[in-house]
């Protein structure tokens, strides 16, 4: 319960205004929302610190319809990274390099989102790797149960919109 109240307080603080967001629902450590006003559609989670309680990152996969973009992994990093450091995404077995900028991180292309989605799908978790600013090496982990149905809620969010 309180890592779903911790989602809900990161979400109102990280996005539009709240009355400006549905709900679509929240599926273990991920919810679902979707933003008529932009519009758009997102999954998202927080990042999973020592002893189970929230970090300060979060990853999302968003929907812009309007903008045909559809699936794109974002990821929110708890620390500023090194200007030179590489950033790379765990996903279960697999490694999937990111381009960075100070706090966040993204596929390279629409390839990329879809093979870190499809890989999100069958592991049970993942973490981002990177170096912060004061030349600290760092990992934001997340625990994956509930994301397929989070993402597919958001996808069906805005599913209709043109």
């Amino acid at each position: 319960m309180r890592a779903v109240f911790a989602l809900l307080t990161l979400l109102m603080l990280a996005t539009a205004p709240a009355d400006a967001r549905d709900s679509l629902g929240i599926f273990e450590g991920w919810g679902a929302f979707r933003d008529p006003a932009a519009p758009r559609c997102y999954a998202i989670a927080q990042s999973v610190a020592r002893g189970g309680r929230s970090g300060k990152g979060f990853a999302s996969v968003g929907t812009w319809p309007r903008q045909r973009v559809r699936g794109q992994i974002h990821l929110r990093l708890s620390r500023a990274r090194s200007d030179k450091a590489p950033v790379t995404l765990s996903v279960g077995e697999r490694r999937f390099p990111l381009v960075a900028g100070r706090i966040d991180a993204w596929a390279a292309d629409a390839r990329g989102d879809a093979a870190i989605i499809a890989a999100m799908r069958s592991a049970s978790s993942m973490s981002v790797q990177s170096i912060d600013a004061q030349g600290r090496a760092f990992a934001d982990s997340y625990a994956l149960r509930g994301a397929a149905t989070a993402i597919d809620a958001a996808a069906l969010g805005c599913a209709r919109v043109r």
